[in-house]
């Protein structure tokens, strides 16, 4: 069978060969963003793992509207392109609206639809205008299956570069669930599947006024996926999660990234031959 394949700046991401995006979940500072991208490129070439870059500019979903949601599109979008003009990498950011599409389309690899406005026709239309490789997150309301509906509009829209993550579904109140089952349907869909295992491990509002989560059970979770069919493997990583200021709960530190890669890339190697 012919690999799945999607291309992503300079890279050929597919099921023949596992990939990683990972970064911090929200761009803190441009310094911020070249310590994680510096180590995690260090760690994937020294795995042979293909690596994307990834961090949001704003994190317009988020528990309360006190907390921190980034450093703003004009900015950000500079901060992105700085970091994979001297890392040499692709860079993944989310986009909330056509108007951020037609923005980030001009300097991102790859646009993110997330996975809350996954079914808003006019977002992903816009994401798959610009010629940029697409990920489209599964919505934690959305079955597998519903996903042909997103992946149709995106490529009626254009879109021949395109991701779909699997990030959980919602299992009752301030819980989500991860159904290993999902990836070979999502995988049926005829593009590489990605495993989201940090938003995995999120509990949404879990914390009152803020998102809490398991990076302990994020690392299972990524194990296991490699077993069940990921194509890729989606990571929030920070130099000292406890302190950052998104999704720290369930993001894991960086000095813990590759030994999880090292595991992830013997199970995945065992499982797809």
């Amino acid at each position: 069978m012919a690999p799945r394949i999607a291309k992503v700046g300079n890279l050929a991401l597919g099921s023949d060969r596992l990939f990683l995006i990972a970064g911090p979940c929200v761009i803190e500072s441009e310094d911020l963003c070249r310590r994680v991208a510096e180590q995690m490129k260090k760690v994937t070439e020294r795995l042979r793992i293909p690596y994307v870059f990834k961090a949001s500019y704003d994190k317009a979903n988020r528990t309360s509207g006190a907390a921190y949601r980034g450093v703003g599109q004009d900015k950000g979008l500079e901060i992105l392109a700085r970091v994979r003009q001297e890392f040499g990498v692709p860079v993944l950011t989310d986009v909330h609206d056509p108007e951020e599409a037609k923005a980030a389309g001009a300097v991102i690899d790859c646009l993110q639809v997330p996975a809350f406005l996954c079914r808003q026709t006019d977002l992903v239309q816009a994401a798959a205008a610009h010629g940029k490789a697409v990920n489209l997150k599964k919505g934690q309301f959305l079955a597998p299956w519903d996903m042909k509906n997103v992946v149709s509009k995106a490529t009626d829209a254009g879109a021949k570069n395109i991701l779909v993550t699997e990030r959980g579904v919602s299992f009752g109140y301030n819980r989500l669930i991860a159904d290993m089952t999902a990836l070979p349907v999502l995988a049926s869909l005829g593009y590489p599947v990605v495993f989201d295992a940090t938003h995995s491990a999120q509990q949404p509002g879990g914390l009152g006024t803020a998102t809490g989560g398991s990076r302990e059970t994020a690392a299972l979770l990524a194990r296991a996926a490699m077993a069940s069919g990921a194509d890729g493997l989606f990571l929030e990583v920070h130099p000292d999660p406890d302190k950052a200021l998104s999704d720290g709960p369930n993001s894991l530190a960086l000095k813990d990234a590759e030994a999880l890669l090292k595991t992830c890339l013997a199970i995945w190697e065992a499982c797809k031959g």
